[in-house]
């Protein structure tokens, strides 16, 4: 800048003072005053200053200082813009935007959890509207969220929002749930901006969010796969709950479990000397001598389709056994039906998958 433009004429005099002028010097601006100097001289060459990205407390800040300052001498000028100039030259890398942009900038790079947690916490920053976000959402995106909130809280909502959408909410409200938000609007004179804030941030949080599960699959299967290592009586229990109180939810249980009488159905014939490699002799004895019920069909289904030698020693010693405790007999045909879960799980064996009744 080697000569004065029109504009810093008019920056550097307000007219003829009345006294002589004070002039400060560039050593002893602080960095404050030096920022109000170049934004002064740019908002005078008609420059556009985006001030309202500031945060309020640095646009305060800022204006203030604008208004305490007087006279800046053109070497003074001169200092602050050369300042100015050479730090914007130096910089190398900038990572202005706020955590939002850094979000966007990491997109697809973060986990769930993260993502999960970095949105909680751009709702509630310090500064941050919450509602400038809302307001650009659609109906169909707001709709089933304030469907859950209180009439009291749903009122506060649609008044936040642009007279057009809020009028297509309530639109599609039932009449008499309408009625008592109207009513409700009536009476958010008196609601605290910090409390309008907080349920615009938990608003936010919940649509924006995205569902962060702490189980993998159906919870269904969760259900039967406990109940496959429950006894008898504890499932037959569960599942009669179940069927009263979710008949659906139970048939989908039902369809999950995996028991010792389900073998014969679930297991081919020809995998059953590889369900049996691992099994402790012993247990399996148990689980065989003390079958009862469809149990029994399951133990004649083992014996009939392992080696004709195994079979036999296991029939000896089946007869030999003697009287077995349910507890016990339980426990051995439990260790059975999660050791073919485990081959399950592993892909080294296949389940039959049962065909559905037709309705």
């Amino acid at each position: 800048m080697g000569h004065a433009s029109i504009a810093e004429d008019r920056l550097l005099t307000t007219g003829p003072p009345a006294e002589a002028p004070v002039f400060l010097s560039a050593r002893a601006l602080t960095g404050r005053q030096k920022a109000a100097i170049i934004v002064r001289l740019m908002l005078a060459e008609g420059a556009s200053v985006p001030l309202q990205s500031l945060p309020d407390s640095v646009q305060t800040a800022l204006t203030t200082e604008i208004g305490q300052m007087r006279t800046i001498d053109r070497a003074t000028l001169a200092a602050v813009v050369d300042e100015f100039c050479t730090t914007i030259e130096e910089v190398g890398l900038t990572f202005g935007g706020g955590l939002d942009a850094a979000m966007k900038m990491l997109d697809g790079h973060l986990s769930p959890a993260a993502t999960s947690r970095l949105r909680y916490l751009a709702g509630h920053a310090p500064g941050a509207d919450p509602w400038d976000k809302l307001r650009e959402m659609d109906v169909p995106t707001l709709a089933p969220a304030v469907a859950e909130e209180s009439a009291e809280v749903a009122a506060v909502i649609l008044s936040k929002l642009p007279v057009p959408k809020a009028a297509e909410l309530l639109g599609a409200m039932p009449g008499e749930r309408a009625r008592h938000i109207a009513f409700s609007m009536s009476k958010t004179a008196g609601v605290a901006p910090d409390l309008v804030r907080r349920i615009g941030a938990a608003l936010l949080a919940h649509l924006e969010v995205p569902k962060v599960t702490a189980f993998d699959g159906d919870p269904a299967e969760r259900v039967g796969k406990i109940l496959n290592v429950t006894s008898q009586a504890l499932r037959d229990d569960v599942l009669k709950g179940l069927e009263e109180a979710d008949g659906a939810l139970a048939e989908r249980v039902k369809k999950t479990i995996f028991t010792f009488a389900h073998i014969p159905a679930r297991i081919l014939a020809r995998d059953v000397p590889r369900v049996l490699r691992g099994i402790d002799q012993a247990q399996l004895v148990k689980a065989l001598a003390g079958a009862k019920g469809p149990g029994v069909e399951t133990a004649e289904f083992l014996l009939a389709n392992m080696s004709q030698r195994m079979a036999t020693n296991l029939r000896e010693e089946m007869a030999a056994v003697g009287r077995l405790k349910d507890k016990d007999v339980e426990t051995a045909q439990t260790a059975l039906v999660l050791a073919i879960r485990e081959l399950v799980d592993t892909g080294e064996l296949v389940m039959v998958v049962e065909e559905e009744e037709d309705e």
